[in-house]
């Protein structure tokens, strides 16, 4: 079967979806343009600050599109390309769209506050405590790895420290240009994007050598100011201009699947059970994002939500930016099914999945007449950028998560050290650090693949029990988020099993406090849900 099959067929099917189910629920939900976003009402210059829809894409693409939705696909594919196409096509329309929009839009209507105020507003303040711990310490553990695997990139390709160095000094200007100058967007862009890609020429030239401590010492001081500092002046323009990276490698890697014609060589279905584990649950965890990650709702939550121009741009900054990043699992897998199964096994043992997708992008890219090796370069130099992009929104995500955690309408509260940005930050940053530079993060991330599908599972819970409580229907969230609590609860069974088999009693507590959590929160909110008499207030309120 030809690979430009399954890139066409996913490609029209994300497109239907787009305009026909996202338009749907936009109507369903309420989605009302005239109405005032937190951008404006609440507007502080330094998270709250309006974006236009192209940038603010670019941001929230760039913030959960890192590897994972390349790892993902390209590990499940032991079970077979035919499930791993199936479930990013199927969980990506009607479960990951869905669940970003669906953050996104509630946080919206909550004063752009993450899933943990939604859950108290709806649920309770001690199902918001238990998330709120939860989800930090989730935060904690990426700025931990995605520290630990960037300054690693560092090392082993010093251009892509040079590249990325200079991509943020070129945000920094970019942003000001564009916020303070009033460049127009467009000639900004143009210009961006030239000095973008002469950035990584310069980090081919000049690559900076480092020791990877001193990179990680050096990316955690830089994850602290990031987050600190006000969105117009990095993150927005930076993950914008860092987009067109991932835009431009999809679109030369599906240009050159076309021209390339390669023949898928893997097996449809290999077997139900692999070294992986069963296909259900092990095949729903390990392709999170691509289809459902709960990492998206802490983005959509917390710094998207606190930038949407108008309700309006939602559909597409939730619901289409996370069928592109289904689009980037559709290559990722197409770079892995085309292999044969030696070469498949060979190439993810020599490198990792990165490795079989930059190998793959490589090989297409230079059905363009570029360079194989150039390419295959040009594609690990863009996923470097990408986890720095998630490393940094992370660590602000964690400051927002602390700072909340602690908040209450008491002015005295409000004013505390415990919701000081700085602090949170410095908090944040602290144990995470602690973490990377011990390397206990590695004995602690197996975890995290159950972890981050709980975290959608509870963020469909929060949405479903808000729309419930305005009279809403929440159908479209209410049967996705029943599918990811069995998916979760099932991995978490085996990840208490295969741990306590093992002697690790570590990872099996983890396992089963999470599961305990999952099943105190689905408690309190079907309670909610069976106390419901009537519709208090208008959605549109």
């Amino acid at each position: 079967m030809s690979a430009v099959i399954l890139v066409v067929i996913a490609v029209i099917l994300f497109f239907i979806a787009y305009v026909s189910y996202g338009a749907y629920l936009a109507k369903k939900w309420g989605i009302d343009p005239g109405k005032e976003t937190p951008a404006h009402t609440m507007y502080d210059g330094v998270d709250y600050v309006p974006a236009k829809a192209p940038v603010l894409l670019g941001h929230h693409f760039a913030s959960i599109a890192g590897a994972a939705p390349i790892i993902g696909p390209v590990t499940a594919a032991v079970f077979g390309w035919v499930p791993v196409f199936l479930w990013i096509v199927i969980g990506g329309i009607f479960m990951g769209a869905v669940h970003d929009f669906g953050a996104l839009f509630a946080s919206v209507r909550h004063g752009g506050r993450s899933i943990g105020e939604i859950i108290e507003k709806n649920i309770g303040k001690s199902g918001k405590q238990l998330f709120s711990i939860f989800a930090w310490l989730t935060l904690v553990l990426v700025v931990a790895a995605f520290t630990i695997v960037t300054s690693n990139t560092f090392v082993g390709v010093p251009e892509a420290a040079t590249s990325s160095i200079l991509f943020i000094l070129l945000a920094v200007l970019f942003g000001y240009a564009t916020n303070r100058l009033n460049v127009p967007l467009g000639v900004g862009t143009v210009i961006g994007v030239i000095l973008l890609f002469l950035c990584i020429v310069a980090g081919l030239y000049f690559p900076i050598v480092l020791p990877q401590k001193t990179w990680a010492l050096i990316l955690l001081v830089y994850v602290f100011i990031a987050s600190v500092t006000p969105v117009w002046i990095l993150l927005q323009p930076r993950d914008y201009l860092n987009s067109f990276l991932l835009y431009a490698m999809l679109i030369g890697a599906a240009i050159g699947i076309f021209i390339a014609n390669p023949t898928i060589q893997l097996a449809p279905v290999t077997s139900f059970k692999t070294n992986l584990g069963y296909l259900f649950p092990i095949l729903f965890v390990t392709v999170a994002c691509g289809a459902i990650s709960g990492f998206h709702s802490m983005v959509s939550s917390g710094t998207t939500a606190k930038q949407l121009d108008s309700e309006k741009d939602a559909r597409l900054i939730g619901y289409g930016g996370m069928l592109i990043e289904c689009f980037l699992a559709v290559i990722a897998l197409v770079t892995a099914a085309m292999l044969l199964k030696d070469k498949y096994a060979e190439l993810l043992k020599a490198g990792g999945p990165v490795t079989v997708f930059s190998t793959g992008v490589g090989s297409f890219i230079a059905r363009l007449g570029i360079p194989q090796k150039a390419g295959t370069s040009f594609a690990a130099l863009a996923v470097s950028a990408f986890a720095l992009t998630s490393l940094d929104t992370a660590t602000r995500l964690g400051r927002f998560v602390f700072q909340e955690y602690f908040s209450s309408d008491d002015e005295k509260a409000a004013e505390s050290l415990m919701t000081n940005k700085y602090f949170a930050t410095l908090v944040t940053v602290a144990f995470g650090g602690a973490l990377a530079l011990s390397g206990q993060w590695s004995t602690v991330w197996p975890i995290f693949g159950s972890a981050n599908q709980l975290l959608a599972a509870l963020a469909l819970l929060a949405v479903s029990v808000w729309l419930a409580n305005n009279g809403k229907d929440n159908t479209n969230t209410k049967y996705p988020m029943i599918f990811m609590f069995a998916v979760t609860l099932t991995a978490l069974v085996f990840v208490v099993q295969s741990n306590l088999a093992k002697g690790n009693l570590i990872l099996a507590v983890i396992g089963a406090l999470l599961f305990v959590l999952a099943v105190i929160l689905a408690v309190q909110a079907n309670k909610v849900l069976s106390n419901l008499k009537k519709p208090p207030t208008d959605i549109n309120a």
